[in-house]
């Protein structure tokens, strides 16, 4: 009963008025704050425990992210993976060893930061909360729900989501719109090509795939700004094979090489078919009555080439667009770019920006190589792997399951969305929140819990930050979802960490730690209805 109230506590003030401790206060109130904020901590995590066991049964035990303060240390333990424990004191015990001594005290210093400024928060909503029962006396509606016994607790949660909702001005997107016009503009572009250009020597795309946060559904940001990307599936042209060659192992992200290997079509010719086997025929006759084979137009050696790849699509796709009935009432506008092929559609006030990633399978798994770029200055024969496929099936695999009003994707929106400028990285709280996923379980993300799961979605960031451990989500994830095509060993291999550079850079660290502390700055401004 009690962790209904503990929670309408910590939450709103985590979400509204979060900010950095130490600004313009003394040592002792520093003193008082952080000593009242580890016990309103501890007080949660029991509350949180007792109502886990008794109020909830059904939720499983791997559900929770867990916070533990000792000596100033935050352990984040995910319970579906129980190497994580080890790993993270592994941390800890190697983090007091390594580096000079002003390099520990900078990255204490930054790590108490965080810390200081999650758990100012909380105390200061302790104070706003006594003030705010002060000048709420007149509501009846909490006041009951207060007074009332179990069958209250159920419909403080519902509210406490709702009130976050109705607090926060998320732009609504018309996601499926675009999603729609993109993937039908998508197929027709195939079958052009497939009618007019089979009988060449170029890749051939197959049925492109949605990826990325629109496709997933929780795009951040305003409707123009939003990118519909999708994965475009290339195949080798008849007489011809695709071999992937590792070419160069980042610390996040592997990089290869497509090499374009040359096959025996003679069989073919012997059945009537029109085509000249590229191995056993003369160059002067194969040049004289075939095209060239795609050695000839789009590699570079041996290797097909992403550059000359996306700029023979590019032309594909403003000749193609003339034939196509869209082309009637749409203007379209390709944007060069020399790994993709970018483009904006527009219709009297609409607007949709499309991004075509090529991209070449592995085996027959969720798992390509791709066109885009992993750094700066990437060789033009150099494909990164990607996973974008793999983590956009993995939320479509979660909205079969989960409930209709699930929060998941505005959690993620919001976040995200705040995330505009900063710097952090959305895809690692993509990565926390696919994370959370796998371990709470789906009943627990409806809109009546869509304070909580924020919640446990900072501190899951805070937590990994401090331990300097964020573990990729596909890579290495034993309970990764079996229905999703991995290449065999994928499963079981060692998981990258995201947050590797911030173990090795106590600078990288800080500036983290004060990204995440601006995270929490710019939620403490979230527009409240009625104020």
């Amino acid at each position: 009963m009690l962790a209904i109230p503990l929670l309408l506590l910590l939450v709103p003030g985590l979400i509204l008025y979060p900010q950095q401790a130490g600004d313009g206060l003394d040592e002792a109130a520093l003193e008082r704050m952080q000593q009242r904020a580890e016990y309103l901590n501890q007080q949660m995590t029991r509350l949180i425990q007792e109502q886990s066991n008794g109020g909830h049964k059904e939720r499983s035990s791997s559900s929770l992210v867990e916070e533990e303060e000792g000596g100033g240390n935050v352990v984040a333990k995910e319970e579906t993976e129980s190497s994580v424990a080890a790993n993270v004191e592994d941390d800890k015990k190697g983090g007091n060893e390594e580096g000079s001594n002003s390099d520990a005290k900078a990255e204490s210093s930054a790590g108490n930061e965080a810390k200081e400024g999650y758990n100012t928060a909380k105390e200061e909503v302790n104070q706003d909360k006594k003030a705010g029962e002060a000048n709420a006396a007149g509501n009846a509606e909490d006041n009951q729900e207060k007074a009332n016994g179990k069958d209250d607790d159920h419909n403080a949660k519902r509210k406490l989501g709702s009130r976050l909702e109705e607090r926060m001005h998320l732009p609504v997107l018309d996601l499926d719109k675009g999603c729609q016009l993109i993937t039908d503009l998508m197929d027709k572009l195939t079958h052009i090509f497939g009618q007019g250009l089979s009988n060449g020597f170029y890749p051939v795309p197959q049925q492109a795939v949605g990826v990325g946060s629109a496709f997933e559904g929780w795009s951040p940001g305003r409707a123009q700004d939003v990118v519909y990307r999708v994965l475009v599936p290339l195949s080798p042209p008849p007489g011809h094979a695709f071999h992937l060659e590792l070419d160069a192992a980042g610390m996040l992200q592997r990089n290869f090489c497509v090499r374009v290997e040359l096959l025996c079509t003679c069989t073919r010719e012997r059945l009537g078919e029109d085509m000249l086997c590229f191995l056993h025929h003369p160059e002067e006759e194969l040049r004289r009555r075939q095209d060239p084979s795609l050695l000839h137009t789009l590699c570079t050696g041996s290797y097909l080439d992403v550059e000359k790849t996306v700029h023979w699509f590019c032309g594909f796709v403003r000749v193609a667009w003339l034939l196509l009935p869209q082309s009637r009432h749409w203007h379209l506008t390709l944007q060069p770019c020399s790994r993709s092929c970018k483009f904006q559609l527009r219709k009297d006030k609409e607007s949709f920006t499309a991004e075509m990633i090529f991209a070449v399978r592995q085996g027959d798994s969720d798992i390509f190589v791709c066109s885009q770029p992993a750094e700066a200055g990437i060789p033009s024969t150099r494909w990164p792997e990607t996973y974008a496929v793999a983590e956009a099936n993995f939320f479509r695999h979660i909205s079969r399951q989960a409930p209709q009003d699930s929060c998941h994707c505005k959690c993620l929106q919001l976040l995200t969305g705040f995330l505009m400028g900063v710097g952090f990285s959305s895809y690692a709280l993509k990565t926390v929140v696919m994370h959370l996923l796998n371990a709470v379980p789906l009943t627990q993300w409806r809109r009546r819990d869509f304070g909580q799961r924020l919640m446990d979605i900072l501190k899951y960031l805070l937590c990994s930050l401090d331990t300097k451990q964020l573990h990729h989500f596909v890579v290495g994830n034993v309970s990764f979802p079996m229905e999703i095509s991995l290449p065999s060993g994928f499963r079981v291999a060692e998981a990258p960490n995201l947050f590797e550079h911030l173990a090795s850079s106590p600078n990288a660290h800080r500036k983290a730690v004060q990204e995440y502390n601006c995270l929490l700055d710019r939620l403490k401004q979230l527009p409240i209805h009625g104020h």
